[in-house]
């Protein structure tokens, strides 16, 4: 027995289910637009928060290593850096997923990172940073 397209009852299921659907695409296509960030906002946010301590240069370490080619790359993998025991020890590329979870958390992400850096709390300021990292190549 099929419902009828008069039935209210299931009208109002089909509506939901359409409604939930659209709510899902665009909270997609949101953390889509949101995880490709802006370089050009990132480099602001980079200059501003990260500059200090690193370097957007190849070979250029400062009190934290070059960032140059970062996005890709294994950890500790820049010469002549002094990289942690813990640093040392984590295997997990610096892809933008990895990235994201270590700039929002730095001494949470690995734990016994020399860096005293809190974090970048505001999603958007990590998206656009990993953006700008991720043209240093």
């Amino acid at each position: 027995m099929q419902d009828s397209p008069a039935d209210p009852v299931s009208g109002a299921i089909t509506m939901i289910g359409r409604l939930i659907f659209t709510l899902m695409l665009a909270g997609a296509a949101s953390s889509a637009s949101a995880a490709e960030g802006d370089p050009a906002a990132g480099k602001a946010v980079f200059q501003r928060t990260c500059e200090n301590c690193h370097a957007a240069v190849i070979g250029v370490n400062k009190v934290g290593p070059s960032l140059w080619n970062v996005v890709g790359r294994k950890p500790a993998a820049v010469p002549d850096f002094a990289y942690s025991d813990a640093m040392k020890a984590n295997k997990e590329a610096w892809t933008p997923t990895a990235l994201e979870a270590y700039l929002a958390d730095p001494r949470g992400d690995v734990h016994g990172v020399k860096m005293f850096f809190k974090g970048l709390p505001n999603p958007a300021d990590r998206a656009n940073v990993i953006a700008y990292l991720q043209t240093l190549k």
